[in-house]
């Protein structure tokens, strides 16, 4: 049985210092909160649909939200 559904999506991962990152969320966008940024290791679809609506905009618009406020892949 092939489980390769949900690649495109479930795929995106927080790296860096989310701390910083966080930060620097909460000040681009008063709305957030501490608790919609709250992050734990394997739950990013958790913490990316509370910032979803709080921010009223769509997974995509959101993950790229988050992309660029983490470091360059080298």
């Amino acid at each position: 049985m092939d489980n390769t559904k949900n690649t495109h999506s479930g795929d995106f991962k927080i790296t860096g210092n989310w701390s910083d990152q966080s930060k620097a969320l909460k000040s681009k966008y008063a709305q957030l909160t501490d608790e919609d940024l709250k992050f734990e290791a394997g739950k990013e679809n958790d913490l990316l649909k509370k910032v979803e609506t709080r921010l009223n905009k769509k997974r995509e618009e959101v993950i790229n939200i988050i992309k660029k406020g983490q470091p360059k892949a080298v």
